[in-house]
């Protein structure tokens, strides 16, 4: 725990960590992927999850967005220069980063995200390759619930910029 520990709090190479706690390379690599695994089996699901879908559609309700089940953009996470694939990593602003895509609910708490794409991604792309589209579109991540909006039943929506198409 504690080599999984220093190397993800550290900018450390496998080789200085190493040294740092006199075993092998590979076992530092080991010990971080084991660690990681961990954290995502035992804390993404308390981390991540979508609650009570009806309380985030009245939150949003509440600031002035009817049916609303989330609000859904991408942003850089600045990362360390990856040998074989780096220049597809490079962001507009020149620096190594990844796409995270990220549904929030209405109090700005995470519902679902997408990691790990390069930064030449585009948004939509990103958005139909996610787990999210998919569990959208067989219709188990919002139940259905639709409201009438001047006349035209409307099911619960996403609010995300022009990059994030429409979809029933």
């Amino acid at each position: 725990m504690a080599i999984a520990l220093w190397k993800l709090a550290m900018p450390d190479s496998y080789r200085s960590v190493r040294n740092q706690f006199g075993v092998g390379k590979s076992n530092v690599g080991a010990a971080v992927l084991q660690v990681a695994n961990t954290v995502i089996d035992q804390l993404l699901s308390r981390v991540l999850t979508l609650g009570n879908v009806q309380t985030i559609v009245d939150g949003f309700n509440a600031l002035g967005f009817p049916n609303c089940g989330g609000a859904i953009d991408g942003t850089h996470i600045p990362i360390l220069a990856l040998a074989h694939q780096g220049g597809q990593y490079v962001n507009r602003k020149g620096y190594f980063s990844m796409v995270l895509q990220a549904l929030v609910g209405h109090k700005r708490c995470f519902t679902d995200i997408s990691l790990g794409w390069p930064e030449k991604v585009h948004d939509a792309r990103i958005f139909r390759d996610s787990g999210l589209f998919e569990q959208l579109q067989e219709g188990i991540y919002f139940p259905d619930q639709k409201i009438t909006v001047r006349d035209v039943e409307t099911p619960v929506v996403i609010l995300g910029d022009p990059a994030y198409p429409s979809v029933p």
